[in-house]
């Protein structure tokens, strides 16, 4: 008599698990951490900041995926600029699904530079 193979259904999750969500608590901390360790004691330098960007960038993306987020698009956003006492204003707009995707944002000062991260977490379906 043959065996006869068991059909699984195929299986798409279209929201990720309550223990698997994007927790930006805790992404904060990482990026605070990074912010902290790369621009503690440096002095803004024109020639240095898109280095420094990406470099911080790379960090931030990869300690979050550290964080087992799956099915999870991270992406890093780092803004470095002089510190003048001015103001700046920084805004993103893009589709998504609010009960799935989030995100997580810290800031860095000192009296030479200011540092804005964002990391983004957005659910693939």
């Amino acid at each position: 008599m043959p065996e006869t193979e068991e059909k699984i259904p195929t299986f798409y999750p279209t929201k990720p698990p309550l223990d698997k969500k994007f927790r930006p608590n805790a992404v904060k901390s990482i990026i605070q951490a990074i912010l902290n360790e790369e621009l503690s004691g440096k002095q803004y330098d024109a020639e240095q900041t898109p280095v420094w960007s990406r470099s911080i960038a790379d960090k931030i993306k990869h300690r979050i995926k550290e964080l087992n987020y799956s099915r999870y698009k991270i992406i890093a956003q780092v803004l470095i600029g002089e510190q003048r006492g001015e103001g700046v204003r920084m805004a993103t707009r893009c589709l998504w699904d609010a009960e799935a995707d989030n995100y997580a944002t810290q800031t860095f000062m000192s009296d030479s530079l200011f540092c804005v991260a964002v990391a983004y977490g957005v659910y693939y379906y």
